[in-house]
């Protein structure tokens, strides 16, 4: 059994307050659930301009696991339109 950890760090200039944050982060949420994942707000849950998302992912297959973090990360920087300013993936 195989399990990624995905980190996305998020800044969201246009964003003004904690309501369109979550605007965009549930959206986020919806369009991502695709990829059969689990997805949270792991932090700076009271900021408006930035966001840290927790994505896990488990598979019995290494390479699938990489391709689906990978095609996560892709539709999250397509989503968030360059607001992605960093991501960091872990295989546990």
């Amino acid at each position: 059994m195989n399990i990624g950890l995905l980190t996305l760090e998020i800044f969201l200039p246009n964003s003004h307050s904690l309501k369109e944050k979550r605007f965009v982060m549930r959206s986020l949420k919806d369009r991502l659930r695709k990829f059969n994942i689990s997805i949270a707000e792991c932090d700076h849950q009271e900021l408006w301009q930035r966001s840290t998302m927790g994505i896990v992912s488990i598979c019995s297959d290494h390479q699938v696991l990489e391709k689906t973090l990978n095609a996560v990360v892709e539709e999250s920087e397509k989503i968030l339109n360059g607001s992605l300013s960093n991501y960091q993936i872990e295989y546990l």
